[in-house]
C-alpha cells in the first residue's frame, strides 16, 4: 500500500474537511486506502469524526459500538438493506475493529464518531424517532404517531409514495413530517438535557423523515432534483455534526461522485451539485478533495438494483479517458497532486476534458460507455487522485447474523 502521510501532511495543516472517494461501491484497493488515510488523519492529525455515504441509523450502531456507547437492539440488522456488501465486508470490518481499539484508551468526549449521511433509511428513521420519544416522552410519543401516520402505509415501500400521490389516492405528509420535526426541536432543552447522544439522534433521525418524504417525491419531476435533495441533506448532515462538536476535524467516505467537485463534471454542467461542491464553497482552501481511480480487475456489485451482488469483471479503461492517461505511465499505483504545487506540468497536461468512469452498486460492462462513463476536468474535481491499475473486489460478509451471536455483529467480533 501506498505511504500516505508524508504526501498529505503538507496539505492537512490547513484542512478541516477530507473527503475521500471511490471509483466503484465494491473495490477492496479503494476501502483499504481510505482506511490508511484516514488513520494517519485521526493518530497524526487531530480528525475526530467519520461521516460516510451510509444512513445514519446504521451508522449508529456502528458509532454506539467503537465509541463503547450502550449498543441497543434495533429493528433491523447494520446494513442489510441493498446494497449490504458496501458496508459489510472484511475491509470495513477491520477498520472498524482498528477504530473501537483506538477509542478504547480516550476519554468519552475525545473518542472519533462514525456517522452515516444518507437519506434511505426512511422505515428505520421513523421507527428510531418514536422509540426515542416512548422512552423519554409517552406522551408525545403519542403524537408523533398521529403525524407519521400519514407515512406508516409507505414506510416499507417508499417509492411508492409519489406514485400514490400521483394516482391520487394519497395526501402529501410534508405538513404532517415537518411539524413532527419542528415539535422535537423545539423540546431540545428538555430532551437534551436527558441525554444529549439520544437526542441528536433523535433529531437527525426526524431530519431523515422530512426529507426522504420529500425526496421520494422529488424522484418523479425530475433526476436533479432528486440528486440535488439528496447531497445537500448530506452535507448539512456534516455540518451539524462539525457544529455539534467544537473541535471537529472530519473525514467523509463517498463516491467520487459525491466528493469531486461537480462544477468541473457534466454533472454541474447539467445542474446538479454535490458535497464536494458544497463544501469547496463552504470551506475553501480548507477542505481536500480525494478521487480514486482504476482501469480493471473486478468489482463487486450487481446486475440491477435490489439484485445479488456478483463478482465482476471490470473492463480496461476506454482510450479517451483519464483511467487510460494514468494506464499508460505504466506505473501500477500512484499518488498525484492535481493543485499543481508539486508538478504544474502534470496538472496542466490533466486540464483537458476527458472520460472519467463511475462503477455504483450496479456494473453493466455491455454498456459501460453509456452507463458509466462521463466528462470532467480532473484538476478541477479533485485536489488529488490516487490510481491503482488493477483492482480486485471486496470480501463481502455474511448479510443475517448467526444465531446467537453479538449485536453488533460482524462488528464485535
Amino acid at each position: 500500500m501506498i505511504e500516505f502521510g508524508a504526501f498529505f501532511d503538507p496539505y492537512i495543516d490547513s484542512s478541516k474537511v477530507v473527503l475521500l472517494g471511490e471509483a466503484s461501491h465494491g473495490t477492496s484497493e479503494f476501502y483499504q486506502a481510505r482506511a490508511a488515510i484516514t488513520r494517519n488523519l485521526i493518530e497524526n492529525h487531530g480528525f475526530n469524526i467519520i461521516a460516510v455515504e451510509a444512513d445514519w441509523p446504521d451508522a449508529e450502531r456502528i458509532d454506539r459500538h467503537v465509541r463503547h456507547r450502550n449498543v441497543r437492539t434495533y429493528d433491523a440488522e447494520s446494513f442489510i438493506r441493498f446494497p449490504d456488501w458496501m458496508w459489510r465486508n472484511a475491509e470495513f470490518e477491520q477498520f472498524v475493529s482498528w477504530l473501537r481499539s483506538y477509542n478504547e484508551s480516550l476519554a468519552p468526549d475525545r473518542r472519533v464518531e462514525f456517522r452515516g449521511l444518507d437519506i434511505y433509511s426512511l422505515n428505520s428513521s421513523l421507527k428510531a424517532v418514536l422509540n426515542y420519544l416512548q422512552r423519554i416522552d409517552p406522551e408525545e410519543a403519542i403524537a408523533a404517531r398521529r403525524r407519521y401516520a400519514c407515512l406508516t402505509p409507505w414506510q416499507e415501500r417508499p417509492a411508492g409514495y409519489a406514485h400514490a400521490i400521483l394516482s391520487g389516492v394519497q395526501e402529501e405528509c410534508e405538513p404532517a413530517v415537518v411539524a413532527q420535526l419542528q415539535e422535537l426541536l423545539a423540546r431540545e432543552l428538555d430532551y437534551a438535557a436527558a441525554d444529549g447522544e439520544d437526542f441528536l439522534d433523535a433529531a437527525q433521525n426526524a431530519r431523515i423523515v422530512a426529507t426522504a418524504e420529500h425526496y421520494y417525491r422529488a424522484m418523479y419531476r425530475s433526476g436533479n432534483d432528486s440528486w440535488n435533495l439528496r447531497d445537500k441533506h448530506m452535507f448539512e448532515t456534516l455540518q451539524k455534526l462539525m457544529e455539534y462538536r467544537p473541535d471537529a476535524k472530519a473525514v467523509v467516505w463517498a463516491h467520487n461522485s459525491h466528493i469531486g467537485n461537480a462544477a468541473a463534471t457534466a454533472m454541474g454542467w447539467d445542474g446538479q451539485f454535490n458535497i464536494g461542491e458544497l463544501a469547496r464553497i463552504a470551506y475553501g482552501e480548507e477542505v481536500l478533495l480525494v478521487g480514486f481511480g482504476t482501469d480493471r480487475g473486478t468489482v463487486a456489485a450487481a446486475d440491477d438494483w435490489d439484485q445479488p451482488v456478483k463478482i465482476k469483471t471490470i473492463n480496461p479503461s476506454r482510450p479517451d479517458s483519464y483511467e487510460r492517461v494514468f494506464r499508460q505511465t505504466a506505473i501500477p499505483r500512484s499518488l498525484t497532486d492535481l493543485r499543481g504545487t508539486r508538478d504544474r506540468a502534470v496538472r496542466e497536461i490533466l486540464s483537458e476534458r476527458r472520460l472519467e468512469r463511475a462503477i455504483g452498486v450496479v456494473y453493466r460492462p455491455d454498456s459501460e460507455f453509456y452507463s458509466h462513463y462521463f466528462e470532467a476536468v480532473l484538476p478541477e474535481q479533485f485536489d488529488c487522485y490516487l490510481w491503482f491499475e488493477e483492482t480486485k473486489a471486496v470480501n463481502p460478509l455474511a448479510a443475517v447474523r448467526p444465531q446467537g451471536v453479538p449485536e453488533t455483529y460482524p462488528f464485535g467480533l
